[in-house]
């Protein structure tokens, strides 16, 4: 019998369709944000996905098989089907049945240790385990030099390693944060309490906003080891070196960027996934900047804005499993489908803390979505309808009624902080010159950027236009009001991100629009990019704008709500 007072149905494919307008909606959403992924998020029913890694992150996050299915059969309207409850227990089981420990006599090998007969026998047959993997009482032996590559491996054939192996000491670094300067915020400090528990290497997830910079400066002190940070770009390099020596009693002699410019290295050394990734030399990895930082005595590696890292680096962070890792992000999700990689190569997720939770409590600030749907001029109709699929976003994402709207909200947040972020760079050089307003491309000098971020920081400016490079680790706290011209596809990391950038707190919260060509591919690239938004609980405004060939804006249909 259908218990109609519970807002989920729990189906046999481990889907779950969680009914929106349901009044149990946002507990139900709760409790499947612990082991549940979402795939859908359309107006009335999202789709959510029991997925095997969102699973064995519940597990390794101390979670147990009977604590999911209880917390299943407590949202949904009809029996959970048997079969899920046995697919949840077999796959949450898998999580910890091989495990990587020191090899007890020999320090150039690991012991993998597999609990159960019949894994060790599906792990000697098979072709990519058996390359790596010698067999050996209980489990197997294997080179130090594979540890991240029997991880990779092993996850790929769904079962998941508890890498329970030494890890290098690094050289010490004596450092503390100054609590003089600022205190941490208890969830910071249960997240790095987290993170040294479980052995520390790992995932921290927090939102934009939240002081994942601080986690990391926390982590370090507990550590009191040399450190290699890596970063998404130059800017991010920068503003991490100016965050350490402002609160940490390192000193400028301890904290240097290693970039093209100027190849440093000190105790705390800063570079860019950029840097690693590039080839040459004749080094063991044929990367050099890789080899030569690798060769540092690091106790800990951080990688900032961790779902970032391109897939080259994956291989190269394989090298480097016997360090502490910690990896930043506020949001796991990637496009690539490469979250495997950072399950296993970086660790599971050690931490995580809902972006509304945080928002109820004042730590990032209350935000507004709000989708306009603009559309297409006459003009460029046929065009479109005549372009190749992969010219249509640029037609789309350059359509000129956008600037008509960026002017209307301009005016209405006349005394915001306002940023405007694009993908294509005519239509943001349109849009700096309406608002007489800075525009930072990749093209930018480093030194013209940092002015701009500056003047916008002071107050001597009150507008941005940002490319792409407004994306990650800007560290732009007085922004208030943010309109996004167009995005990469449907990238949901992208649509996270620069929500982020809104949210330090604030008086008065912040207000996210985003422009969508209406009835065009980015229509439908929308509805993907608002995935991870939907999942922690936000809730987008959708207008409909209206206007003629001259941009003169008819009455706006709606608001209506897209939850």
């Amino acid at each position: 019998m259908a218990q109609t007072d519970r807002a989920a149905v729990v189906q046999g494919d481990r889907s779950v369709l969680l009914e929106v307008d349901h009044p149990g909606y946002e507990a139900a959403r709760q409790i499947l944000a612990r082991f549940a992924e979402i795939e859908k998020s359309p107006e009335h029913v999202h789709t959510y996905r029991l997925s095997d890694l969102a699973l064995w992150n519940a597990a390794s996050a101390g979670a147990r098989a009977d604590e999911v299915i209880e917390g299943l059969r407590a949202i949904s309207r009809y029996d959970v089907p048997a079969s899920v409850e046995h697919e949840i227990r077999d796959r949450m089981a898998r999580h910890g049945v091989c495990s990587l420990h020191d090899h007890p006599s020999d320090p150039a090998l690991l012991r993998l240790a597999v609990r159960e007969r019949f894994v060790r026998e599906r792990l000697a047959g098979d072709k990519k385990a058996g390359a790596i993997l010698r067999p050996a009482p209980d489990g197997f032996v294997l080179d130090v030099a594979h540890r991240g590559l029997v991880k990779q491996t092993l996850l790929g054939i769904g079962y998941p390693v508890d890498d329970r192996a030494g890890l290098v000491a690094g050289a010490p670094l004596p450092i503390a944060t100054r609590d003089d300067v600022f205190t941490p915020y208890p969830y910071q400090r249960a997240a790095v309490d987290a993170f040294v528990a479980a052995g520390s290497h790992g995932v921290v997830v927090l939102p934009c906003g939240a002081g994942k910079t601080v986690v990391a400066m926390m982590a370090m002190a507990a550590l009191g080891v040399r450190t290699l940070v890596l970063t998404s770009g130059r800017e991010a390099g920068d503003q991490w070196r100016r965050e350490i020596l402002a609160k940490t009693t390192l000193g400028e002699h301890d904290v240097a960027v290693y970039s093209s410019a100027r190849k440093s290295i000190a105790s705390v050394t800063i570079s860019t996934y950029a840097m690693l990734a590039q080839k040459g030399g004749t080094g063991p990895t044929r990367h050099t900047h890789f080899d030569r930082l690798a060769s540092e005595p690091w106790g800990l590696v951080v990688y900032d804005e961790v779902h970032l890292l391109p897939a080259p680096v994956f291989r190269l962070t394989a090298e480097l499993q016997a360090r502490r890792r910690l990896g930043l992000t506020a949001t796991l999700v990637r496009e690539d489908g490469r979250e495997g990689d950072v399950f296993a190569l970086i660790g599971p997720k050690r931490h995580d803390v809902p972006w509304r939770e945080l928002e109820k409590s004042g730590h990032i600030a209350t935000a507004t979505c709000f989708e306009l749907r603009v559309p297409l001029p006459a003009a460029l109709q046929l065009p479109y309808a005549h372009a190749e699929r992969r010219e249509q976003p640029r037609i789309a994402g350059e359509n000129p009624l956008k600037l008509s709207v960026l002017r209307q909200l301009a005016e209405r947040h006349a005394g915001d902080r306002l940023l405007v972020l694009g993908s294509f760079v005519e239509p943001l050089a349109a849009a700096g010159a309406l608002l007489g307003a800075p525009v930072i491309t990749g093209e930018t000098a480093h030194a013209e950027r940092e002015r701009a971020y500056a003047d916008f920081r002071s107050g001597r400016i009150r507008r941005l236009v940002l490319s792409k490079v407004g994306n990650f680790a800007i560290d732009l706290p007085e922004a208030n009001v943010l309109v996004q011209l167009s995005g990469t596809m449907g990238s949901r990391q992208e649509e996270a991100q620069r929500l982020g950038r809104v949210l330090r707190p604030k008086p008065g919260g912040a207000t996210f629009y985003t422009l969508v060509t209406r009835d065009t591919v980015e229509q439908e690239n929308a509805l993907h990019r608002q995935l991870f938004l939907t999942e922690q609980g936000y809730r987008y405004f959708i207008e409909d704008w209206t206007g003629d060939d001259d941009g003169e804006a008819n009455e706006a249909r709606g608001p209506v709500t897209l939850h």
